[in-house]
Order: structure tokens, then C-alpha cells, then sequence
């Protein structure tokens, strides 16, 4: 935590400020994803408001909600579609741009406004912190981001089967190429680690409330045989890769779509995301 405080103050110290436009105003966001794998389709719709009080701090709210399509595999006599609100959330972003380096720092806070019956939530707040490191080289964009959390938080690349309570470590490395102006490429790979006692519902296995310490059937998923699990750190760990497509055909807009692997989980998932903002 100190050394992650000292990141975010030496590369605020370290890069030079934004002159001419203060930055400050409102601004509207809405994004929709999924991620489709052999437990079904996982999808979420969100929208929130977010306020810039200058070049470099913004704040911003909203609510996700889920549908969830679960395969055959993870359903028994039950109807294999269900939908919900997920957890309300509240973000704070700071943010540092040179020719040499772009950094930004996000501490974002959920509440549990989501049906734990439904896997939306754990019925405990949760925060998650990544600091995220990006430059631009030609027509190559390297990025890397570290982080902590007592959640393993859904990605843009990945609509996760499960919720989860616990401290983890998250990490991901890779890069972008823009093909031509709005159009892009990108490849990373990432790794989550977990620390202590994790607790996890399935979004994707709702026909048994029990709670065990054991282990998953299949490889690692523990969300695909129980609804709930109490365990060791081992059931979060993951790392894996993703490799996507993207385009923005307005710079209010962005559009993507890819593939990720996870190892860990032994699971292979398509995704997508769409997402837009109007004001600052």
C-alpha cells in the first residue's frame, strides 16, 4: 500500500501538467459486454455519471445489471436464463499525461446492492486499486497495470461466471497496434493472485446453496459445481491471455472483440464490449 502511494506521488511530481483547458465537467458513460464460454453467456449492461474536476482528478458513478444464459452443463431442472442488478459503484481517478509516459491510478468502491442468491454480489463492500502505466511508441502502445483488491473484478475482457470476496493481487502486461486511425489490435497477458480465505458464488450454478471447502470436477472452476465456495487463496489464482480487435469511429465510441485463455481455469472465452460517453 506505501509503495503504491509513492507511485502516485512521484509520477504526479514527475509529469508535467496540462496547460490551456482546465478539464472540468460532467459527463455521461454507458458500456455493454459479455463473454461467452462452455458455462453460457455472461453479459452486463452499464451506465454511470462521472464528473472531471480538472485535467487530472475525476470521480464517477453508476450500476451494472447482469444476463446471465447458462449452458446445460451447469443447470438441472432449473431455467437456464436470469437477470439482475449487480453492485453499485463509485470510483475516484487520477491521471498523468507526457510524451514520455500516460499513468493512471483508479480506486474504485462497490456496494452490495446485487442479489447474492444470483451470484451479483457477496453482500460485502469491496474496493479494488490499479495503477496502469501506458506510452506510445509509432504505432505501438505498450501498457502494463498492478493492482490490489478484495475482489476479483470483472474486465473488459472478460464478464467473470462468478463474484468473489477476498484479497488478490492482479497484474496484466501487453500492448496495442494501430492497423490505421480508429482500428487496432492488441495482445496481453495477465495473472491474479489470491492471499487468505476466498469466498466465491456462481453466477452460472444456482441448483445447490451448499457451502464446502473442496475442490472442483472440473479444472480449477469451483463456480461451475457449486453455487457458493469458502476456500483457500489456490481457487482465485488465474493467469492466462487475451487477444482482441477494436475500433472507435468517433473518439466518444469504442468497439472491440477477442479472445481469452484462461490456464488456470482451463477455459476458453469470446468476448465483446461496446461502450461510449458523451461530456468530458
Amino acid at each position: 500500500m506505501r509503495f503504491a502511494c509513492a507511485i502516485i506521488l512521484v509520477v504526479g511530481l514527475a509529469l508535467p501538467a496540462q496547460a490551456a483547458d482546465d478539464g472540468k465537467g460532467w459527463s455521461f458513460f454507458g458500456r455493454f459486454s459479455g463473454s461467452s464460454n462452455s458455462d453460457g453467456l455472461v453479459t452486463k449492461a452499464e451506465s454511470g455519471l462521472g464528473y472531471s474536476f480538472n485535467n487530472h482528478w475525476s470521480t464517477y458513478t453508476g450500476v451494472p445489471f447482469y444476463f446471465v444464459n447458462r449452458s446445460s452443463s451447469t443447470t438441472t431442472g432449473t431455467s437456464g436464463f436470469m437477470s439482475g442488478v449487480g453492485n453499485a459503484f463509485l470510483g475516484f481517478r487520477f491521471a498523468a499525461k507526457s510524451d514520455v509516459m500516460n499513468y493512471t491510478s483508479n480506486l474504485e468502491f462497490t456496494a452490495p446492492t446485487g442479489d447474492t442468491s444470483r451470484g451479483f454480489s457477496t453482500g460485502r463492500v469491496t474496493g479494488d486499486w490499479t495503477n496502469m502505466f501506458s506510452t506510445k511508441v509509432s504505432s505501438l502502445a505498450p501498457f502494463g497495470s498492478i493492482g490490489i483488491a478484495n475482489t476479483v473484478s470483472d474486465t473488459a475482457f472478460f464478464v467473470r461466471p462468478f463474484t468473489s470476496l477476498g484479497k488478490v493481487g492482479h497484474f496484466e502486461g501487453g500492448a496495442t497496434y494501430e492497423l490505421r486511425p480508429a482500428v487496432r489490435v492488441g495482445l496481453s497477458a495477465y495473472a491474479v493472485k489470491g492471499s487468505g480465505q476466498q469466498r466465491i458464488i456462481s453466477k452460472v450454478k444456482r441448483d445447490t446453496t451448499t457451502t464446502t471447502a473442496g475442490t472442483s470436477t472440473t479444472k480449477n472452476r469451483v463456480f461451475d459445481n457449486q453455487a457458493e465456495t469458502v476456500s483457500a487463496s489456490s481457487i482465485v489464482n488465474d493467469h492466462g491471455f487475451s487477444t482482441w480487435f477494436g475500433v472507435s469511429p468517433k473518439p466518444e465510441m469504442d468497439l472491440h472483440a477477442g479472445y481469452s485463455r484462461s490456464v488456470n481455469y482451463d477455459f476458453n472465452t469470446l468476448f465483446f464490449g461496446v461502450g461510449f460517453h458523451v461530456g468530458k
